[in-house]
């Protein structure tokens, strides 16, 4: 595990986050659909459940997406453990999708939904949950690491 350090951190706290904040938002709000309006008409935590992809993609495709998830974590954690070291901004970008995969996709073993709940009205964007946030920074921490050159770790 050290070899490859800030993956499993980000992986792992990212996760604890990822869920943390789903029972914040289950604990809080009494009834799907419920919001509570930080800035009125721009952005409100909401309260829904999405049995599809980041951002409702594939409504309604959890038992597949399930599988994929898992997918997605063991081989993101059997290439930190077996394989190379990685440049740090590999670490981070696999450890941040490590968080998404695994956050999304532990709800949707469970429950065959995920709970989203940060709703930007003023774009009408849907709504998201952190694993979704941490996907995206992790695919942009590989962009970056794609164009900045090697390096002896």
């Amino acid at each position: 595990m050290k070899k490859n350090l800030w993956f499993w951190i980000v992986g792992l706290v990212g996760f604890a986050l990822d869920q943390l904040t789903k029972y914040w938002v289950v604990q809080t709000f009494p009834n799907i659909g419920d919001t509570i309006p930080l800035w009125l008409g721009v952005f409100h935590f909401t309260y829904v459940i999405n049995t599809g992809a980041a951002f409702s993609f594939f409504e309604g495709g959890a038992k597949w997406l399930r599988w994929l998830s898992l997918a997605v974590s063991l081989g993101l954690m059997a290439l930190a453990w077996w394989g190379e070291k990685m440049k740090v901004t590999e670490q981070l970008g696999y450890g941040f999708i490590l968080a998404g995969a695994l956050g999304n996709g532990l709800d949707r073993f469970l429950f065959g939904y995920v709970v989203d709940f940060f709703d930007f009205r003023l774009i009408n964007f849907p709504v998201f949950n952190l694993a979704d946030v941490f996907i995206n920074v992790g695919i942009l921490f590989l962009l970056i690491s794609s164009f900045s050159p090697q390096s002896s770790h």
